[in-house]
């Protein structure tokens, strides 16, 4: 019989679920998707094929004022359908298939189409609705309704692209060499316990907010049931889909700051929140409370991606790795450091955030 070598630690690379990696420049200066391809690369034993993607923002300067939808078909059916839909409740400003790269590593591929819309200004008003909560509406229709068809990005000058596949190999498919944002995040997927298919890849999508995941999602159950009592639907089988929807729930509709919320998904202890201040422990405790059933359990570290803004924030027991980093005017989120190294060896800080503590990174002018 042969010799049995026990590796030890660092002899062998165990990895720890999905790679995430996001970057912001807060000057607002454009960026390639480029550097993002090269960022996730570096992760690439993160992932098994099963799905890669990237949100871009500042992407559509062109058509700033239009909601940008991503959509996926099964069939020319599906498409035929949620035209007719779209052209009887917004106005369509332009319409093309997405171009893309084909490259071996990428197969199978659905219809691929980008629509710029604004609501018809008589169905918004006869809706009774704000704009946003119309928009989002008519994506859960589409999504929940119409046989083949998923609207799998919504929001303004930004864009969400993903597939079945590497990651890299996703951001040459779509050809994110060619786009330039101000802010990039991106995912190489690693799928446990749900399907590897298009629209179960990362990024999650709603309005403009987006969402990366590492980890598992264990109250995935619970936070469903409770989101969709206020008309979300979670239709494309992945647990990651909820947090985007929980974000959008508590920043949007019910006015929490991002702190805020980053307080009701992943809280202190309540042993935490007993030795703080009076003022921290009134305030953390009523969220507790008033949202106990979205508070996320399981391990996991996200990258929120909004018009304006970047925002990591992990588990409150730090079951899953995160590093942030700092150069000049652009911040670095990523699961390893080596991944932030790649696009920018010379870094001014780099640290690893505590367990449930939100790292924020906004423009310095503000939303754009």
């Amino acid at each position: 019989m042969g010799e049995c070598i026990m590796l030890l630690e660092g002899q062998q690379r165990i990895p720890s679920g999905c790679a995430i990696s996001g970057v912001i420049d807060r000057s607002g200066k454009g960026m390639s998707g480029e550097a993002m391809i090269r960022s996730i690369s570096v992760m690439h034993d993160r992932s098994n094929g099963l799905g890669g993607g990237f949100a871009g923002y500042g992407i559509y300067p062109d058509y700033r004022d239009f909601y940008a939808f991503h959509l996926f078909y099964d069939d020319t059916f599906a498409k035929s359908n949620t035209e007719e839909f779209l052209g009887k409740h917004f106005e369509i400003a332009y319409a093309s298939e997405i171009q893309t790269r084909k490259i071996p590593e990428i197969t199978d591929e659905p219809l691929i189409w980008r629509y710029f819309v604004s609501p018809l200004s008589r169905k918004l008003e006869s809706s009774h609705l704000d704009e946003a909560e119309y928009v989002v509406r008519c994506v859960n229709k589409i999504n929940t309704f119409i046989k083949g068809a998923y609207v799998f990005s919504s929001g303004k000058n930004m864009g969400i692209f993903k597939a079945v596949g590497f990651p890299e190999d996703v951001g040459r498919f779509y050809r994110l060499d060619e786009y330039s944002g101000y802010s990039w995040t991106c995912h190489g997927r690693y799928p446990t316990n749900t399907p590897g298919w298009w629209g179960g890849a990362h990024p999650f999508g709603l309005l403009d907010f987006s969402v990366v995941h590492n980890g598992e999602i264990s109250s995935y159950d619970a936070n469903r049931r409770y989101i969709e009592m206020f008309g979300y639907k979670c239709n494309l089988q992945t647990d990651t889909e909820v947090i985007t929807y929980i974000f959008d729930y508590l920043v949007r509709r019910k006015k929490l700051t991002l702190e805020e919320a980053s307080h009701v998904v992943a809280p202190s202890f309540w042993s935490t929140i007993a030795r703080k201040g009076e003022e921290e422990q009134s305030q953390e405790t009523l969220l507790r409370k008033m949202f106990s059933s979205l508070l996320v359990t399981g391990p996991f570290s996200i990258i929120l991606g909004y018009t304006g803004g970047l925002m990591t924030l992990g588990d409150r027991l730090k079951l899953r790795s995160t590093v942030v980093a700092e150069r000049g005017d652009k911040a670095y989120i990523a699961s390893e450091e080596s991944a932030i190294r790649v696009i920018e060896p010379d870094l001014d800080t780099v640290w690893a955030p505590a367990g449930g503590e939100p790292v924020i990174f906004t423009l310095y002018g503000g939303r754009k």
